[in-house]
């Protein structure tokens, strides 16, 4: 049995097209990761998972593979919010006794795939199509004992005070009883986080400039992707991963849909994402930031990335 609900209204959402009229008039130019996934992006994000030196999705799995049971003791109802993919979604509900599944995607087309791919587990699936940072509110009332997962890392993707914002309004969703399960990358050798953002195959490098591919789809601009290179590095001051791309040449840019001329001095940088790397104090602060408490951390035996439990404080 399943259900979506689509809570999506294109208008009211913040577009490509504001967020490359915001982010390309700054004086430090950047647009925000979620316009990587593209059908293209997507398919290049798959690769990107599939290379070796890639540990994050591969890591993440074997820690659910281990520990479902564990982190899905006594849980009736899975959330997961951004769901993509089900496969971290299946070994949890295989895991654990769970009878229903709430993926929350942007995309209907995931949720819906979602939908038909659980089927065959026995749960019902409840699907939402909204935006996780808009619609929390709108999700349907639990089911029992709710466990919410934001798993791959991407917690890393928010600015420290959009992500405490962020996990306070997780925080709404969890009765007593409840608990989130949050997937965080860890802080450790720079060499190896570095490796994971610029790998030797160059699929990261052509991930990253898809997203002008992007905009030139669907805003008719005019950028140059063989312009610029790929810029990985973690930042170790702040403890995360920044990519960029860098203008190999100056560069004039027209953007016709928004009629915007856009330019770019020599080196120039655009920066696409940061993905912050988190030590148990940080996860620990994060949480306690907004009202939850940090039940259990668990991770694979290098502590290269981890699931903490947390609860409403």
């Amino acid at each position: 049995m399943s259900a979506v609900d689509v809570h999506l209204a294109v208008a009211a959402e913040r577009t490509l097209a504001d967020d490359v009229l915001d982010g390309l008039t700054r004086p430090f130019k950047e647009l925000p990761p979620k316009h990587f996934y593209d059908a293209r992006g997507s398919q290049l994000f798959e690769l990107i998972c599939a290379q070796p030196e890639y540990y994050p999705t591969r890591t993440e799995t074997a820690i659910l593979r281990e520990r479902a049971a564990e982190l899905m003791d006594g849980v009736d109802e899975l959330v997961e919010l951004g769901s993509g993919a089900t496969a971290k979604a299946r070994l949890l509900l295989e895991g654990g006794e769970a009878t229903r599944y709430v993926p929350v995607d942007v995309s209907e087309t995931v949720v819906r795939a979602a939908a038909d791919e659980l089927a065959g587990l026995g749960v019902e699936v409840h699907g939402v199509v909204g935006d996780i940072e808009r619609h929390l509110d709108r999700l349907p009332p639990p089911a029992g004992r709710r466990a919410v997962a934001f798993l791959g890392g991407t917690i890393g993707n928010f600015l420290p005070g959009s992500r405490r914002r962020f996990l306070r309004s997780i925080a709404g969703l969890l009765a007593p009883g409840d608990r989130l399960l949050l997937g965080a990358d860890l802080v450790k050798d720079p060499a190896l986080i570095e490796a994971a953002y610029d790998d030797a195959a160059g699929v990261t490098a052509e991930f990253n400039r898809n997203v002008l591919a992007v905009v030139n789809r669907e805003l008719d601009a005019d950028f140059d992707l063989d312009a610029f290179e790929h810029v990985a590095f973690f930042d170790r001051v702040h403890e995360w991963t920044e990519m960029r791309l860098r203008a190999l040449t100056p560069q004039h840019v027209t953007i016709g849909a928004l009629g915007l001329e856009v330019d770019f001095a020599h080196r120039e940088e655009l920066r696409t994402e940061i993905s912050a790397k988190f030590t148990r104090e940080r996860i620990a602060a994060d949480l306690a930031a907004a009202g939850l408490r940090l039940d259990a951390l668990v991770t694979d035996p290098r502590q290269w990335f981890a699931i903490s439990v947390a609860s409403a404080a």
